[in-house]
């Protein structure tokens, strides 16, 4: 089979894998699960670009979807997400994998793709991450490219690097990976690479004025945790072991799913050395070692000593913070296993005598993730669904655009999350904040099996202390949006002496008495500037790698005009 039909044939079946999960959740309509909260149009309000009171930690991601919503309705851009996050994953994988086979690049594709890591991720929303992931063969691909002085090999990582960057953990993955990959030679391009790509979130977190600090009560709220008999430390390296176990597929709680971990595992790390020969032993050293690193980061609070050390830097190191839910950190570890793991098997299948045994093992070997995990197919077996919002969104959203009252707005009860009817109760992050063109505080205070952990917006410690509307709009707060059909309750004193604007059956929106207090605002030029600094090294990738090419065939054009 020639190289162009083989990328055809491997497009497939990353498609079909793609269309596997998400094929249900493709109608008109928005996937709201745990963190993934999409909006049909997301405004370009301060905290897009983390000039809010809160961490940015969607940053640059608001941003991102606010303006692709001012073109494409949010829930088609939210399906391109997804899609792309699992087709580009397997391609990717696939392409990267050292081989002439397209068995072995099917089974690296359908080992990568499908894991815990991403049904994990997806179950609890964090879609950026699931970008990031995706990408990370890219940019190993990128790496490797600048590491043998492959000509505009840096434009073509800058270009890898971007859709990982979109929030702090996505540009770190994406930043390590680059550095570890590209070699100690090529540090200065990597690591300016990496600071650049990364100044949108970068600096608003530098400039945060209420500090950068954790929670160390969340060290052991977001630890790994054991999703079957096996430690944690298993279930870490079969690519899962996320903190909340309500977004884990029941398969991986199979007696035997601890077992297929450690055999997978183990025929990942002989797959290894083919790949050692075939990279060179630097680069496939620095894959291995990047991968440990990320099991380890991801098990260190369940791991001796790990939790106070955890808790100290929580409380200490500014930025800290990211360490918090450290399983995303096992991302780096997906590919060593998924490329060793294939390339295993090919080598074991140049050991079968005949055409249909190795057929048989590649077949087998490319279908095992799917066997294995069953409940990621069809939207996780009907965890997730295409849900529309009620028109009470609409109303607020229009109330809110044609008022210039000053002001913000605070969501009601105070809770970070909901459980509306309209989206069958499912655990969902307040949509407000995305819904609406105003920018909205909600109570950050996150409560995990009990325990809770401090929120990080200062803002919010005047909200939860008012006493009256009054207070409230001594605080900046104009106006008052109480969602109806969740869990929490609002009390009666916040409400009483406030103007009733709208109401309907899932929302209410009240303003303020008087004149809201102007809060404190930081310059936007450091943000805009870091942000103008990042689009402009993406730009410039752009045309290095399309300028050449296209003036190439202006002359051609111009050559064959003379003849």
């Amino acid at each position: 089979m020639d190289a162009r039909r083989e990328r055809l044939a491997l497009a497939a079946v990353s498609a079909g894998l793609a269309s596997l999960v998400f094929l249900p959740v493709l109608g008109r309509g928005f996937v709201l699960s745990y963190d993934m909260v999409f909006a049909q149009r997301q405004s370009l309000i301060p905290d897009a670009l983390g000039l809010g009171s809160a961490l940015p930690r969607s940053v640059p991601a608001d941003a991102v979807i606010a303006l692709a919503t001012a073109v494409v309705p949010g829930d088609i851009v939210q399906k391109i997400v997804l899609l792309l996050s699992l087709f580009l994953a397997a391609y990717g994988a696939g392409r990267l994998v050292p081989t002439e086979q397209l068995g072995t690049r099917i089974v690296a594709a359908t080992g990568y793709a499908w894991t815990a890591y991403f049904a994990e991720r997806l179950f609890i929303g964090h879609w950026p991450l699931l970008l990031t992931y995706a990408c990370l063969p890219w940019i190993v691909r990128a790496a490797l490219s600048l590491r043998r002085n492959e000509p505009r090999a840096l434009a073509g990582l800058v270009l890898a690097c971007a859709p990982a960057v979109l929030t702090p953990p996505g540009g770190v993955l994406a930043a390590l990976t680059a550095i570890a990959l590209a070699g100690p030679r090529k540090l200065g391009h990597t690591l300016g690479l990496a600071v650049v790509l990364n100044l949108p979130w970068l600096v608003p977190t530098l400039l945060h004025q209420g500090g950068t600090l954790s929670d160390p009560a969340g060290v052991a709220a977001f630890s790994a945790r054991a999703e079957s008999w096996g430690p944690a430390i298993v279930s870490v390296l079969g690519l899962g072991g996320i903190w909340n176990g309500d977004v884990v597929p029941g398969s991986r709680g199979a007696p035997m799913a601890p077992v297929l971990i450690l055999v997978t595992v183990a025929v990942a790390l002989a797959g290894l050395r083919p790949l050692a020969r075939k990279w060179g032993t630097p680069p496939a050293r620095a894959l291995l070692l990047l991968g440990v690193l990320g099991v380890v980061l991801a098990a260190l609070a369940t791991l001796p000593f790990g939790e106070p050390v955890l808790s100290w830097a929580m409380g200490h190191v500014p930025g800290a913070g990211l360490l918090r839910d450290a399983q995303k950190w096992v991302a780096w570890w997906a590919l060593p296993v998924a490329l060793g793991f294939a390339l295993a098997v090919e080598a074991a299948a140049t050991r079968l005598r005949t055409g249909a045994a190795r057929g048989a093992l590649v077949v087998a070997a490319a279908l095992f993730p799917l066997l294995t995990m069953p409940d990621l197919a069809w939207g996780g077996w009907g965890r997730l669904e295409a849900v529309r919002y009620p028109e009470d969104w609409n109303a607020v959203h229009r109330v809110l655009a044609e008022d210039d009252r000053p002001g913000d707005v605070v969501a009601l009860p105070l809770s970070t999350f909901r459980r509306f009817a309209w989206n069958d109760h499912r655990t969902q992050l307040d949509p407000a904040p995305r819904a609406l063109p105003e920018t909205v505080l909600v109570d950050d205070t996150l409560r995990v099996g009990g325990e809770e952990i401090a929120g990080e917006d200062s803002r919010m410690d005047r909200v939860r202390a008012a006493k009256s509307p009054e207070d409230l709009s001594a605080a900046g707060i104009g106006w008052i949006l109480v969602e109806h059909g969740t869990a929490g309750r609002v009390e009666p004193r916040l409400l009483t002496g406030a103007e009733r604007v709208w109401s309907g059956d899932w929302l209410t929106l009240y303003r303020t008495p008087g004149e809201p207090a102007v809060t404190g605002t930081r310059s936007s030029i450091p943000v805009v500037l870091a942000n103008g600094v990042a689009l402009v090294s993406i730009a410039a990738a752009l045309l290095c790698l399309k300028l050449p090419v296209r003036t190439l065939s202006r002359r051609r054009n111009s050559l064959s005009r003379k003849e």
